[in-house]
């Protein structure tokens, strides 16, 4: 802007502001207005039909059962007849499970009298049965089978040897215990 012009409406300021609309302006310039303008619009509800509905709730039901069956699909593995890979093995297999599952419970009665002993003998039995499984979901997707199958039978003899060590151990313990008792009470 000009200086000039600056000057003028710093000059005049008291005279613009002094001056108001009138209170009918605006009936003014709505009478000036088409039509369409002086109607006032209000918004439309949206509404949805039965149809478009149940169109919508059909679409989710049938995503929603896709993806459980997806999901069903890929929990569950492949099962393998492991006697079509080698009976012998699998033979083995099912003999040092029951064995390993047998000296478990027996393993699970020392829970009680001394959890500390238990919960370091069961955390060694974990990471044994951890590396088992993850031979187990191995076995479907290798070329050579028969050979993660032995090691899955080899690790289940490992298992069952150190159980049997634990066990063992917690025998050599109740023993020592007693003996104590018995040097009590004779004293």
């Amino acid at each position: 802007m000009s200086k000039r012009l600056e000057e003028f409406i710093e000059m005049s300021r008291g005279e613009f502001d002094d001056l108001e609309p009138s209170a009918d302006l605006w009936s003014k310039i709505e009478m000036h207005l088409p039509p369409q303008y002086n109607e006032v619009k209000k918004p439309e509800a949206k509404t949805f039909s039965l149809g478009f509905v149940l169109r919508v709730a059909a679409a989710v039901i049938v995503v929603m059962g896709v993806g459980f069956a997806a999901y069903l699909r890929s929990e569950k593995k492949p099962h393998i007849d492991l006697a079509a890979i080698n009976p012998i093995y699998a033979q083995q297999q099912v003999e040092y499970t029951s064995m390993i599952e047998s000296k478990r419970s027996e393993l699970k009665s020392i829970a009680k009298s001394d959890p500390q002993l238990y919960e370091e003998f069961s955390t060694q039995i974990a990471k044994m049965d951890s590396t088992y499984k993850k031979l187990n979901s191995e076995l479907s997707t290798s070329p050579n089978q028969e050979r993660v199958l032995h090691a899955m039978i080899r690790n289940l003899q490992i298992q069952t040897e150190v159980l049997n060590q634990q066990l063992n151990v917690i025998e050599q313990f109740n023993k020592m215990k007693n003996e104590q008792k018995d040097e009590t009470k004779s004293i």
